[in-house]
């Protein structure tokens, strides 16, 4: 169990916190105490300075083995003149964040007073995780560009500081909370969520259910969004059920579980290869994992579409690297709707996926948990649509559904599914495939598959979500022998 120390420059009553408020000073001359050795220091000194109160109270923090928060590597990173980051427009119309004039954030502990920036700043927090943070933000091209600096609390305004006493204090009651309950589990997973995703990968009742089979496991699951991820080390495994991508938060966390040496699904390495489909279809390839025939397509010239034209005919799908729940793919009907569509697909993407297209009334779902097929469903069409999602239809989003027993798929769609998890690792993955004449087509892998309560959970109930902790809880023991 951990609690919480906020050192502050000088004037401890600056944060009233009670007792856990105290100076630097008192922090270099009295502490560790007897007992205290599992201490979480929250350092609000002013650490923009090399060899400064602030700096020397992390690297002390560091030395007495309490985690500190930002660490040194933190500090060393941001520096004396901050850090600069650029965020794509792909990236910031996926979350919704639009700046069009120079803008200034002060981000405490991932939080911001301008809640229309509430992602941006969950973002910057999770990639620099110091208490507070000062962000510039400029429109550049076709993303934004982003200077993040350290802060502290001499250097804020009044209104400034009573918001940050308000998120210091929640942080500070959930803290003791945490520190008053016994620990009747062996093991704590981290289950990232973000509650504000419309099309999250598990529902409500799904996550219930992933935390109550833990629980029957001897696994105490936390669910935590991003923004308090900022200690991992407390945790011994991170199962992300948020929608990843390689530029994002949840690609960068699960880098850091892993160097930490925590049990990861998805693990960076399988997001790596699922979010991005030139690496699928170059090594579905190469491994003779059956797919459609795709192309990829880098330049939009007239031989290039004569080319395409001929070896895929028409219609066919165009499709982004990186998409998911059907999003950034399209399908083209003509030489004038491929060359306008490709030409702004381009724009985004040095790589463009063309691929045969064929209609089917649903596609296949495997989920694959370490080589081992664990639910089936078929995904019927949205009404009138070519895709079992319809972006531009709120009354018909999505199609229909059948969750099957695994030993009622064909033999020759489960081989495939099987295949292509092969490619990409031992996580846990959905598997979407297309089934024509017997033979079967993988269309992608996907990291972070949809688990959802009432859908691929119809046939096993209970039973999938045990499944899937216990592959959580064989790995947590391997990895506690070691």
């Amino acid at each position: 169990m951990l609690s919480t120390l906020f050192v502050v420059d000088q004037n401890a009553d600056i944060l009233p916190l009670n007792d856990n408020v105290v100076t630097f000073e008192t922090y270099l001359q009295e502490y560790p105490k007897l007992g205290e050795s599992k201490l979480r220091v929250i350092n609000l000194c002013d650490c923009r300075r090399y060899l400064s109160q602030g700096y020397y109270c992390s690297l002390l923090a560091e030395a007495r083995n309490h985690q500190a928060l930002p660490s040194v590597k933190v500090i060393n990173e941001l520096g004396d003149e901050g850090c600069t980051v650029y965020l794509s427009q792909a990236w910031c119309t996926q979350q919704g964040i639009a700046v069009s004039q120079p803008l200034s954030l002060l981000i405490c502990m991932g939080e911001t007073q301008q809640t229309e920036y509430t992602k941006l700043a969950a973002h910057l927090f999770a990639q620099f995780q110091a208490p507070l943070l000062t962000v510039h933000v400029q429109p550049q091209g076709n993303g934004l560009q982003v200077q993040v600096m350290r802060s502290d609390f001499s250097s804020i305004e009044q209104d400034e500081l009573a918001f940050c006493t308000q998120v210091l204090s929640r942080v500070h009651a959930m803290q003791w909370k945490k520190r008053k309950s016994s620990k009747k589990h062996r093991w704590d997973l981290a289950m990232l969520v973000d509650h504000q995703e419309q099309l999250p990968p598990s529902n409500k009742n799904a996550v219930s259910r992933f935390v109550k089979a833990g629980a029957k496991l001897g696994i105490k699951v936390h669910l935590v969004e991003a923004a308090e991820l900022y200690n991992l080390s407390q945790f011994d495994g991170l199962f992300i059920r948020e929608t990843t991508a390689i530029d994002h938060h949840t690609y960068r966390l699960a880098q850091e579980a892993e160097q930490k040496d925590l049990v990861v699904i998805d693990d960076p390495s399988s997001i790596l290869r699922c979010c991005n489909k030139v690496f699928l279809h170059d090594a579905f390839n190469y491994k003779k994992v059956p797919s459609l025939e795709t192309r990829f397509v880098s330049q939009c010239s007239e031989a290039v579409i004569e080319e395409l034209v001929e070896q895929l005919s028409l219609p066919m799908v165009l499709k982004m690297p990186e998409s998911a729940f059907s999003k950034g793919v399209y399908k083209v009907k003509t030489r004038e709707e491929l060359q306008f569509r490709l030409n702004l697909l381009l724009g985004e993407s040095a790589i463009v996926l063309a691929q045969a297209y064929l209609y089917t009334d649903y596609d296949w779902r495997i989920g694959v948990l370490n080589g081992r097929a664990i639910y089936a469903c078929r995904y019927h069409m949205a009404r009138n649509h070519w895709q079992i999602y319809n972006h531009s239809s709120k009354r018909n989003f999505s199609g229909g559904f059948d969750t099957l027993p695994t030993f009622e798929v064909p033999k020759a769609v489960l081989g495939a599914a099987l295949k292509a998890a092969a490619v990409v690792g031992n996580g846990l993955y959905g598997i979407d495939i297309k089934e024509h004449e017997g033979k079967a087509y993988v269309l992608e892998v996907n990291d972070n598959p949809s688990i959802d309560q009432g859908v691929e959970d119809k046939y096993l109930g209970d039973e999938l979500y045990m499944q899937i902790m216990s592959e959580f809880l064989r790995r947590l023991e391997a990895r506690g022998k070691k």
